[in-house]
């Protein structure tokens, strides 16, 4: 379950698209801070510490992109899921703000339900746990899913809540190929096909951190992943 009145940063400097969001969020239970720029949006989630943020791609002065990776690059932000706002026409920053560290995106014009949707599964994400054990080890990655933690060689790895959900899930079903369907739906929560490069992007940031560690996540072609019986 998504924490009662978390606090919601929606950075846009559209008003009409900054208003009917907060106030979507706002009947959906949350607290919601606003930021009509960059700067004002990287202070804001510095001193507010809010649970997610909705961010534009398209803020003046300093780009979307540039504050994903701003936040993504402090220890005190780096946590914060980030789904950001992009058009369509943008499909190359929406792949650049996921490899950014961004865990999802939504694209203009949108749904404010399915918006609302979103929010409440990447928040999930991050306080979900499981029925079944909370350690696990495959290779040089211990996984300690009650404190959030990852591993390799006994060095803590810092994922995003998405990245983490993800390595989890292809732990627990180790020996078993996932489809990127069948991901999208298990880590993101869609039911509806939206574009599997999503998977790819995140997939490939997740080998990135775990380094030499990586090479027990198999890419079946065609299809999807998994990580090998040992």
């Amino acid at each position: 379950m998504a924490q009662p009145n978390a606090k919601i940063l929606v950075a846009d400097d559209e008003e009409d698209v900054l208003n009917l969001v907060s106030m979507n969020l706002k009947n959906a239970g949350f607290t919601v801070l606003q930021a009509v720029d960059g700067s004002e949006a990287i202070q804001k989630a510095r001193t507010q510490s809010p649970a997610l943020i909705v961010l534009d791609i398209m803020l003046p002065g300093m780009s979307g992109l540039e504050v994903c990776r701003a936040l993504k690059g402090e220890a005190a932000t780096a946590q914060i899921p980030v789904i950001l706002l992009t058009a369509k026409a943008e499909e190359v920053d929406r792949i650049v703000g996921l490899e950014l560290g961004a865990d999802d995106y939504i694209t203009k014009p949108f749904s404010p339900r399915e918006l609302v949707l979103r929010v409440k599964s990447v928040l999930r994400r991050g306080t979900a746990t499981g029925e079944a054990s909370d350690h696990f080890k495959v290779g040089a990655i211990t996984v300690d899913r009650a404190r959030h933690q990852v591993r390799v060689k006994n060095k803590p790895v810092e994922l995003t809540a998405t990245e983490f959900k993800l390595l989890t899930l292809l732990i627990e079903r180790r020996g078993r190929v996932q489809s990127r369907d069948k991901l999208l739906n298990d880590v993101w929560g869609y039911e509806s096909l939206i574009d599997t490069r999503t998977v790819d992007t995140h997939v490939r940031r997740l080998r990135e951190k775990l380094g030499a560690a990586a090479d027990c996540i198999e890419t079946v072609r065609g299809f999807g992943y998994r990580i090998a019986e040992e």
